[in-house]
């Protein structure tokens, strides 16, 4: 059954040269409501992924606070932080804007 419940939406991230996220730019959910724009460093993001919250890529609508255009599911593996695609050495978060 697949999990309805979303914590967290990755907008932008930024990578450094070795194609390693270094900060991603990010909404989280408070029960109800959504958080303003939050910067989280990779280790941050690693730990919530690690504890288990259920991040996805996206962003939020002009003007509809609580609504967001939903891309595919976040997770942790082998040291990589991947959305959707398949990458040997580095992050990938596709559909995700670089800031």
């Amino acid at each position: 059954m697949a999990r309805s419940k979303i914590d967290g939406v990755i907008e932008a991230v930024r990578y450094n040269s070795d194609g390693i996220i270094i900060v991603a730019r990010t909404y989280e959910r408070h029960g109800a409501v959504w958080s303003d724009r939050i910067l989280l460093g990779r280790n941050e993001l690693v730990e919530q992924l690690k504890k288990g919250k259920y991040f996805v890529t996206g962003a939020r609508r002009s003007y509809l606070g609580s609504v967001f255009e939903i891309g595919s599911v976040v997770y942790y593996t082998d040291d990589h932080i991947l959305s959707g695609g398949q990458a040997d050495s580095r992050d990938l978060l596709t559909g995700v804007s670089i800031f």
